[in-house]
């Protein structure tokens, strides 16, 4: 089977961000209680679906989910000048903050009703700069371990051409219900 051209592919890619940016509602956050008595599931899709404010940091870096499932989440931006360093290149908060996101979710999607995480460590690794021409980008995060207490995660940042700018780890505290 061939995979389909790069103008296919990156069209799927705008076609997919743009139907999410109709469906997600303003930005917001909600109360941790009313979020704690929401599946993983039922709190993606409460946002993915418009029926949940979307996270106020999805908007400032200007990102939206585009898929999830157990133990995978992914995330797309379009960097952009409002994203660079007195460099010239995107900041590379941009990068963490997307891989960070992607991670920390795909975590989440794991979680049972009631938990919830914090991030204990991340860790980037840098492969090339990110510029207003790198054109879209995702952030694909995936579980490697989900214990009782602590999870780690996987992240990685590629264009639609598949180069890898950056990847990443981290271990999250799994947060056990209160009372």
């Amino acid at each position: 089977m061939q995979s389909p051209s790069r103008d296919t592919l990156l069209a799927q890619w705008q076609d997919q961000e743009q139907a999410m940016r109709t469906r997600l509602a303003g930005p917001g956050s909600l109360p941790l209680a009313q979020v704690s008595e929401l599946t993983p599931q039922e709190f993606f899709e409460g946002i993915g679906n418009g029926e949940l404010p979307s996270p106020p940091i999805g908007t400032l870096l200007d990102f939206v989910p585009i898929e999830w499932s157990s133990g995978l989440f992914v995330f797309q931006g379009t960097p952009d000048a409002r994203h660079y360093n007195p460099l010239g290149t995107v900041h590379g908060g941009y990068a963490a903050t997307l891989l960070d996101s992607c991670m920390g979710c795909a975590i989440h999607t794991r979680l049972q009703k009631g938990q919830g995480y914090t991030t204990l460590d991340l860790r980037i690794s840098y492969v090339r700069a990110l510029t207003a021409d790198s054109g879209p980008v995702r952030a694909e995060g995936k579980i490697v371990h989900l214990g009782r207490s602590t999870a780690l995660a996987e992240g990685r940042i590629y264009d639609v051409d598949g180069r890898l700018y950056a990847t990443g780890s981290t271990t999250c505290m799994i947060l056990q219900p209160r009372g």
